[in-house]
């Protein structure tokens, strides 16, 4: 952070604090720069971003909700560490769910929703050609988003709230132990699963989907990664 980004964070209100707070930390976990575990104590936070520890801890609060961070009893945050039993878990899950969404999606999807996700598959496979940690948040967001999209067009608002948190713990999974650097939430496979559903072929477009999750998991490494401390991973003054 320079000094002119502190110049306008110390300006703005507690929530423009705690959202610019939690930005930073969220980047911090995706990049790989607070390994899983790292200590996130609100007086720390608080500190090294000169804010009180109302706000720091409003933006833990924030990533906790996210699922980004965990909260323990009388010990405090902690950047969450999923274990790799916990990893095959969301995915097996997400194997069990995604293949409904898809045989009720395929019923409701219309053109105005095909063109949608066509214009999405565009802006991911802009971030794919990107370099750097922004494009590759950017692009773990957008694949994610992907899959939020067709549970919303399944129209099952249960099934769509079971997503959103499959969705978030697998971004965290995926952005944590991705062996490639780059979300393995491949852009052809989405084109794939698009081009099937706008065929209206259910059969295919679950078998398409089923194989997408597997190659989700399968490049995955879920060794941990040695992280840096909270001040050196944000890089503060």
């Amino acid at each position: 952070m320079n000094i002119s980004e502190k110049i306008i964070f110390t300006g703005s209100s507690p929530e423009d604090r705690s959202m610019a707070i939690r930005e930073a930390l969220r980047n911090a976990i995706v990049d790989r720069r607070l390994a899983p575990g790292t200590k996130l104590s609100e007086s720390e936070v608080g500190s090294l971003f000169d804010v009180s520890r109302t706000v720091a801890r409003s933006a833990l609060q924030m990533l906790a909700f996210e699922g980004l961070v965990r909260t323990e009893r009388n010990r405090g945050a902690f950047v969450s560490n999923p274990s790799p039993e916990e990893a095959k878990q969301i995915f097996a899950s997400r194997r069990l769910i995604e293949p409904g969404i898809v045989a009720a999606a395929i019923d409701r999807i219309t053109s105005a929703d095909i063109e949608q996700f066509r214009r999405h598959l565009e802006e991911e496979g802009r971030y794919m050609n990107e370099r750097g940690p922004a494009a590759r948040r950017a692009e773990i967001k957008a694949s994610g988003d992907f899959h939020l999209m067709l549970a919303s067009v399944a129209g099952n608002a249960i099934l769509q709230k079971f997503m959103d948190e499959l969705v978030a713990r697998s971004s965290l999974v995926i952005a944590l132990y991705g062996r490639s650097g780059v979300s393995s939430c491949g852009h052809s496979e989405h084109s794939a699963i698009l081009d099937a559903l706008e065929g209206k072929k259910g059969g295919r477009a679950v078998e398409l989907m089923i194989h997408h999750i597997d190659h989700i998991e399968a490049d995955l490494d879920l060794q941990l990664k040695q992280g840096l401390g909270l001040k050196d991973a944000l890089s503060l003054i």
